[in-house]
């Protein structure tokens, strides 16, 4: 039994599920740890997508039977991300992608904004939760504030956000945790100060979706924003937008379409059917994780094992990397505190670039990324974004403890 009285997650079995697994690069078997750039997807994933194009493949709207099905689903997948969000169905909204959601989100907003506004993000942000508020900022007469990051284990220095939350800040944008070295903040602290000034607290919770439970409702937050293709499904945007702002922001529409109410107002044009039908498939494929008597039971359940495998992972990786000689890791490195970070590890090694090194380690079968992974400020706070950047390995629970080893006699052996 695991620490949460869940039982362990059975990855070995799990595993079977998932074609990608089984790829190998030359004599080496492939190990995915480019999760949190995009993970794997299941068979039932890829099942949803083709099935939905060949079988029901169709406009919605219409007075016939494919447009009436298409017409289910877009339903199913809006009750399906309430459940997954903890957010009610008429807040959610769908996308191209996060980026592309928050882009639009935040031009509405701004428009409801006055010059000398202030806005707060931080150094720990995907640029997608960043680059928004700098350009509306710019636009608009408003003032942009980031929030620092501590060098020594990149963490949000949650006591400068506080120093710089006023009465004229508006938004605090947030992440749940960081795509680049896995910090996860305390957002109970977060939302306080931003609700405490009466700013909207405006969550990215891509990289911290694969991970752990999300609830909106329980965060606080007035906006949460995922991308389905980080928690094992196609490439698609998922956000929720608290009712009551989702109502009061002014949304673009061609003139045909019908004002739909609250979050559905801003998704514009043709939504991309056969995600949503890959997305359904990827919150049942994380409910099967679980146990329960309905899909919010299975998820909370599901998402407790995960997290045990996460965290036992990431104590073992800690502990083993500390051990290799001219590894200098982003990030906090206390095995002890393994439940403050996500199993995304940042690294550089000495007598190697960036680059170099995550090729070194992809010839050798393990797929990892290296550079900013968009993570502009966490790079440049850290002094690295001239240099190239580090190498990024990330853990899914897919992971088995033979691939975290691997890493760990490999980059030994390298350095």
């Amino acid at each position: 039994m695991t620490a949460t009285g869940e039982t362990a997650l059975d990855v070995h079995a799990l595993r079977g599920r998932f074609p990608a697994l089984a790829r190998r690069v030359g004599a080496a078997p492939a190990i995915y740890l480019d999760g949190p750039g995009g993970s794997q997807a299941p068979e039932s994933v890829i099942d949803a997508v083709a099935g939905y194009l060949r079988d029901a493949n169709s406009n919605c709207g219409g007075p016939f039977v494919t447009s009436q099905e298409t017409d289910r689903l877009i339903e199913d997948a809006r009750a399906v991300a309430a459940d997954f969000l903890g957010c009610s169905s008429e807040e959610v909204v769908f996308g191209a992608n996060t980026t592309t959601i928050n882009f639009l989100l935040a031009h509405a907003l701004a428009r409801t904004l006055a010059p000398g506004d202030e806005i707060i993000v931080t150094e720990l942000d995907h640029d997608a939760n960043v680059s928004p508020w700098l350009l509306i900022a710019a636009d608009n007469g408003l003032v942009a504030r980031t929030a620092p990051l501590d060098p020594r284990d990149a963490t949000l220095q949650l006591d400068a956000l506080e120093g710089l939350v006023s009465s004229r800040t508006r938004v605090v944008a947030c992440t749940l945790a960081s795509n680049a070295v896995g910090s996860v903040p305390d957002i109970g602290r977060v939302a306080a100060l931003a609700h405490g000034a009466g700013a909207l607290l405006w969550l990215d919770g891509v990289h911290f979706a694969p991970h752990r439970r999300i609830n909106r409702a329980a965060l606080d937050a007035d906006v949460v924003l995922t991308s389905a293709y980080k928690y094992f499904g196609p490439h698609l945007g998922v956000a929720a937008v608290r009712q009551a702002l989702a109502a009061s922001l002014p949304a673009d529409r061609v003139r045909p379409a019908a004002d739909r109410p609250l979050g559905h107002r801003f998704e514009t044009g043709t939504l991309s059917h056969e995600a949503l039908a890959g997305f359904i498939a990827a919150v049942q494929y994380l409910e099967s994780l679980g146990a329960g008597h309905d899909r919010a039971t299975r998820l909370d359940s599901a998402f407790a094992r995960i997290e045990e495998h996460d965290a036992a992972l990431t104590r073992h990786t800690l502990a083993r990397l500390a051990q290799i000689r001219g590894l200098r890791l982003y990030g906090i490195a206390d095995p002890a505190r393994a439940g403050e970070r996500t199993p995304t590890l940042c690294f550089n090694l000495d007598g190697w670039t960036a680059r170099d090194l995550s090729a070194a380690l992809g010839e050798r079968g393990i797929f990892t990324y290296d550079g900013n992974y968009y993570a502009l400020n966490v790079m440049t706070a850290l002094g690295l974004e001239e240099s190239g950047g580090a190498v990024r390995a990330g853990y899914l629970h897919y992971t088995t403890p033979e691939e975290a080893e691997r890493l760990c006699a490999v980059l030994a052996e390298l350095a």
